[in-house]
């Protein structure tokens, strides 16, 4: 244990972007027996998108981003009330559940999150966050990992929230989803009017690149042609011509 969590530290402390944080994560999350985590921090100002980093599947984070469902999440809302960790789960979820909430629940359990052990984290100089660490069944190798482990968890989120504070750049964040640097520029160049070709020549790339980062982005964000991405874009940043 004490070197799982002296490997997520070092790792940590290289990790300079999402991807790294999130591929650390998740090989500690791995490593104590745990398949799948979510962090995500509420925003700032009223009305802004949640940042998530999280190896659950890419179908439902977008859907939930987009669907801005942190307003509706029961787990979000025991999390603002509650600085102790806490499960949740079948059983285990309040009795004064919106059908909207238990809906939620239900498109969670689809793609796979059915139980969670999760630790809200109030910091005082920001939004709140949590870390949760999830799974399809509250199985034996799940519960036994949470009894165990629970403090180590809770330094793991602590340390996790500490990073992703200093080195996440929320101004890449489209309608909540965050886009790589190079996927943003290549965006921001379409929204005005740049074709790929002309993307390329300005940014020294192959057009070839520029349509992958671009194709990257609607994918992240849900859409299917890039006047829908653009338009994303335009919601989230008024400023953009």
């Amino acid at each position: 244990m004490h070197q799982i969590f002296q490997n997520f530290i070092d790792s940590l402390a290289e990790s300079s972007d999402e991807q790294a944080l999130r591929l650390t994560m998740e090989v500690a999350a791995a490593a104590l027996d745990l398949a799948c985590f979510a962090y995500l921090a509420l925003p700032r100002a009223a009305g802004g998108g949640a940042r998530l980093i999280s190896n659950y599947p890419t179908q439902w984070t977008t859907h939930y981003l987009q669907s801005h469902y942190e307003r509706l999440d029961p787990v979000v809302a025991q999390a603002l009330g509650d600085s102790e960790p806490f499960e949740w789960g079948p059983g285990m979820s309040p009795s004064t559940l919106s059908p909207q909430q238990f809906e939620l629940l239900e498109d969670a359990a689809f793609f796979g999150i059915r139980y969670g052990f999760t630790i809200p984290i109030h910091d005082g100089r920001g939004p709140i966050a949590a870390v949760t660490y999830a799974s399809e069944e509250r199985g034996p190798v799940f519960q036994r990992c949470i009894e165990r482990n629970g403090r180590v968890l809770q330094l793991m989120a602590l340390y996790f929230h500490a990073h992703a504070r200093r080195k996440i750049v929320t101004d890449r964040l489209v309608n909540g989803v965050a886009l790589s640097p190079r996927e943003l520029e290549c965006l921001e160049w379409a929204a005005r009017g740049k074709s790929t070709w002309d993307i390329g020549q300005i940014l020294g790339i192959t057009r070839r690149t520029a349509a992958f980062h671009l194709d990257n982005a609607k994918a992240k964000l849900g859409v299917h042609s890039i006047c829908q991405a653009v338009a994303q874009l335009a919601m989230s940043r008024p400023h953009v011509e």
